[in-house]
């Protein structure tokens, strides 16, 4: 496998679309610098999670494809030279998907890809905002390597894995959004371990590399508790980021 840099950007997200947008441009702008060639996002990386709670105005958050989010992303790949996955909430007609958009360093729109694994539990109320992925399962190249870009709920299934490793993927990126559920009455157990112990289990049982992108920070009752991190494929940690 030829090497590349990558860099993974998890933040704090606000209410403010615009503001959410323009403070991730700037960390992109830092990465790209730092030697990035492929920046990854966390999933619905521009609006809250909005799906913790029930009934939200879909359309306050959902955007097309060619909408001014999307829009933005391409600017700033071309403008820096560095490949985007741009992870937003796309509205397509009358329905809805949790996509990720692949951007490459001119800016041109790769392909996307539509989560298909859709989870409906208390603080993760998701069917009510997002179909069930219909492009199936995709490949992308970037400066010569392979990978694949899957959605969070996506990294609870070893098939999703399997399927884009034996489609020629050399890293699986998983942009996430993922914490704790606080005053929840579930059944205790460490998300946190689970979440990550089962990512580096797909980075052995595939041997390939993983990142898994997650935001920080409050909102509402989920306590989202970062440390997105970069999985070798003997699942050895290369780099963790922190919880705030």
């Amino acid at each position: 496998m030829k090497f590349i840099t990558i860099g993974l950007i998890q933040t704090k997200v606000s209410d403010n679309v615009v503001v959410n947008v323009e403070k991730t441009v700037k960390l992109i702008e830092q990465a790209a610098k730092r030697g990035a060639k492929i920046v990854a996002l966390q999933e619905l990386f521009q609006t809250p999670y909005f799906p913790q709670w029930k009934h939200k105005n879909k359309n306050n958050y959902a955007e097309s494809i060619l909408g001014p989010t999307v829009k933005t992303m391409r600017e700033t790949a071309r403008k820096f030279g560095i490949a985007i996955i741009v992870p937003f909430y796309e509205k397509i007609k009358n329905k809805y998907f949790n996509t990720a958009v692949v951007i490459n360093k001119n800016g041109k729109l790769l392909g996307q890809y539509h989560k298909m694994h859709i989870p409906h539990d208390p603080g993760f109320y998701e069917k009510e905002y997002f179909e069930h992925g219909d492009l199936g399962y995709k490949i992308f190249v970037i400066d010569g390597v392979k990978f694949a870009t899957l959605i969070c709920y996506d990294q609870w299934f070893p098939e999703a894995a399997r399927i884009v490793k034996l489609a020629g993927a050399e890293i699986i990126f998983y942009p996430t959004a993922i914490g704790d559920v606080l005053e929840s009455n579930a059944p205790e157990g460490d998300w946190h371990d689970a979440w990550e112990t089962v990512q580096r289990g797909h980075a052995i049982t595939n041997s390939v590399y993983v990142a898994a992108i997650n935001r920080v920070g409050r909102e509402g009752q989920t306590l989202f508790f970062g440390q997105s991190f970069i999985s070798d494929p003997f699942g050895k940690i290369i780099k963790r980021g922190s919880k705030n």
